[in-house]
């Protein structure tokens, strides 16, 4: 009997040490378990910019100003998500690059070809030829808790050609769902997920993970502190993983996402004139002018001075109004949009569809 004793006090005293001597955490397993898929991403790109010859004589057609091109270097990070070689990152990282260079953990480097990007969403995707590579598990950014340890990985400042490894930065899921709209360049970041783990210049493509090692977005862009800083100020957002992997799917079928569209639908602003000659009982919203024939407008029952009060039940006040709330919408070709219609002194709802026009033409 003391010795069954003495034996359970040496357990209780060996089990606490050996358990506070480790420093495995779940953060370091999931550091171990992505870094083989994470890359760096060196880019040539061509960029343009409008140029003013200052010793043109103004008096023969000076100072108008030219386009001039110019090769720049870039530099990001990208995911490896399947082993025979396909890679995730942004657009912004990659648009109008003439070389795109993908170093692996290691410093294996592969030329990598462009397979298509999205320019709304800020997603492309890279195909390197390789096979046997080690690829990410792909979590659900559905499911995230406010407060949960994650992981951004990258290639910050340039620092993957350094030590041929990606850095690891920890924090926390700081929030969800944040909506952006549509930002400078036409791009939309929607449901972003919103991080304190450090991201800097040259993150941009990298995976954000939670503790598990499951990629839950795609590191984009962060806030600081004014004009002149461009470091981390912990304010961090992500792509969420859920719509990257829609957006993928696209890509690898199409080389592109279907976001063309027509509607054969005319409109034009409410005015004060046409408020009261039409008896319109409110005084914002669009009139239809004009359903072309065979048309989605006209399938849709859409009729020649209905009232367009609402998109998706935002209001609107104008043919670009709608084009906007579309964009923000992460419409594809396809899609049904939401109606509210005032038709005499009556209100409607019709949904119309985003047909892919037959031309290819990106018209309204």
């Amino acid at each position: 009997m003391n010795r069954i004793i003495f034996l359970l006090l040496v357990v209780s005293i060996i089990i606490p040490h050996n358990l506070s001597d480790s420093r495995e955490t779940a953060i370091t397993h999931a550091v171990r378990k992505i870094t083989p898929s994470v890359v760096g991403i060196n880019v040539k790109q061509i960029r343009k910019e409008n140029y003013i010859d200052p010793f043109m004589d103004p008096f023969w057609g000076g100072f108008n100003p030219y386009t001039r091109s110019f090769e720049v270097e870039n530099l990001g990070s990208g995911v490896i998500i399947s082993d025979d070689g396909y890679v995730i990152t942004n657009t912004h990282v990659v648009e109008n690059s003439i070389e795109i260079l993908v170093t692996l953990s290691g410093g294996e480097r592969y030329e990598a070809e462009l397979i298509g990007y999205d320019e709304l969403t800020d997603i492309a995707l890279l195909k390197i030829n390789s096979t046997d590579l080690p690829s990410a598990i792909l979590g659900d950014s559905d499911d995230l808790i406010i407060g949960e340890w994650v992981i951004a990985f990258g290639n910050p400042l340039g620092l993957f050609d350094v030590s041929n490894q990606p850095t690891a930065t920890a924090g926390i899921v700081s929030g969800v769902n944040v909506d952006f709209g549509i930002k400078d360049g036409g791009r939309v970041y929607q449901n972003m997920i919103q991080t304190d783990a450090s991201i800097n210049p040259g993150n941009s493509g990298g995976p954000l993970t939670n503790s598990k090692g499951e990629v839950i977005g795609i590191n984009t862009f962060i806030m600081t502190g004014d004009n002149y800083s461009k470091g981390s100020v912990g304010i961090g957002f992500s792509i969420p993983i859920n719509l990257v992997k829609d957006i993928v799917s696209d890509i690898k079928r199409h080389g592109k996402v279907k976001r063309s569209y027509s509607t054969g639908l005319h409109v034009q602003p409410i005015d004060p004139t046409i408020q009261k000659y039409l008896r319109i009982p409110i005084d914002r919203g669009v009139i239809v002018t004009d359903v072309e024939r065979n048309s989605s407008a006209e399938k849709a029952g859409i009729k020649i001075r209905d009232v367009i009060y609402a998109v998706d039940n935002k209001f609107v006040a104008s043919a670009n109004d709608i084009k906007e709330i579309i964009k923000e919408g992460l419409n594809k070709s396809g899609d049904y949009i939401s109606l509210s219609i005032y038709r005499g002194e009556q209100k409607i709802n019709l949904q119309l569809q985003l047909e892919e026009p037959k031309d290819n033409w990106p018209g309204y």
